[in-house]
């Protein structure tokens, strides 16, 4: 799922609507400790909601701190058709941070097709392999990522545009992380929602900070209840088996998390119900980062409600 931005991103508008309030938190009895001897050989653990969603932070995480995860992203040039300029120096058409060489090379676009010089004396490699002149390939992988010291660095697509991405294992926002403060994990907002499945997997516009919108491909609609309230809310899926993506906002939104909204995974239904998790309900790569170009909710993912679950805002955004 693509995920990311090159725009300052504002905190989304909202209408007024009746605020919900938060779930009622179900009677919690006291469990029965189980002794070692009368625990079965293949028993199961029994489900630990605290320590389940802990250790999944602990891998969202460092998934985010890694040395090319979001919080390394400096820089996303989009790419004029003609030649583009490449290095540190303020005239070039892509300028890379201080510090990698002032004249780097030339991209050159002609269509949909970049290919990279690289100046003489400028020791680039590519999937560990000296580069010094080629065609870039889009697919993000391994290996279409160019490697300049600390700086990684490959082709993007959105759409029509053609974009350089720049990441920094020395950023300083990755460098100076602090940890992402959360809500307490609470198991009222652990809901299992009804799968509305549609006829036909239908395309759904999903908005960005680019401006542009996104046909998603949709396969039904999850239907919720807080506090005896209905609720929807509309995933995309990549692939029949893959976890449901969604892209949802809500109250809290204005002050406690970030301004335009979260993401949320879900596995696929089964027996036509869907767990929604939201103390698993994560900042997108756009709330660390102003070279993001994440998809926004769609309106009809906008919750009137707060959800007082998953993670709050990062910093100031």
């Amino acid at each position: 799922m693509r995920i990311a931005r090159l725009l300052t991103l504002s905190t989304l508008a909202f209408a007024t609507p009746t605020v919900a309030a938060p779930p009622s938190k179900p009677a919690m009895k006291k469990p029965t400790p189980v002794k070692p001897t009368d625990a079965k050989p293949n028993e199961e653990k029994p489900f630990d909601l605290e320590a389940e969603t802990r250790a999944w932070h602990q891998k969202r995480i460092a998934n985010l701190t890694s040395e090319d995860g979001w919080l390394s992203l400096v820089g996303l040039h989009w790419l004029k058709e003609g030649d583009n300029r490449v290095g540190s120096s303020e005239d070039s058409d892509v300028v890379f941070p201080a510090g990698t060489p002032a004249h780097l090379g030339t991209l050159t676009r002609k269509g949909g097709t970049v290919t990279l010089t690289v100046q003489p004396g400028v020791s680039l490699t590519r999937a560990d392999q000296p580069f010094t002149a080629g065609e870039l390939g889009a697919s993000e992988g391994e290996q279409d990522v160019l490697a300049l010291g600390s700086l990684r660095f490959y082709l993007i697509r959105r759409g029509e545009r053609l974009g350089i991405r720049v990441k920094d294992a020395e950023a300083p926002a990755r460098k100076h992380f602090h940890g992402i403060p959360t809500w307490p994990v609470s198991a009222a907002w652990r809901i299992e929602g009804r799968f509305e499945p549609a006829a036909n997997p239908r395309k759904v516009p999903v908005p960005n900070v680019l401006g542009t919108v996104e046909e998603m491909t949709s396969p039904g609609t999850i239907v919720f209840k807080v506090n005896g309230e209905e609720y929807r809310l509309d995933p995309v899926q990549e692939g029949s088996t893959e976890p449901l993506f969604i892209i949802f906002a809500d109250l809290t939104n204005r002050t406690d998390s970030y301004g335009a909204g979260r993401f949320l995974y879900a596995d696929p239904p089964k027996d036509g119900k869907v767990v929604l998790d939201f103390n698993r309900a994560y900042n997108p790569p756009c709330a660390f980062s102003a070279y993001a170009t994440c998809p926004l909710p769609p309106p009809q993912n906008r919750l009137k409600l707060r959800v007082e679950a998953g993670e709050k805002r990062y910093g100031d955004h």
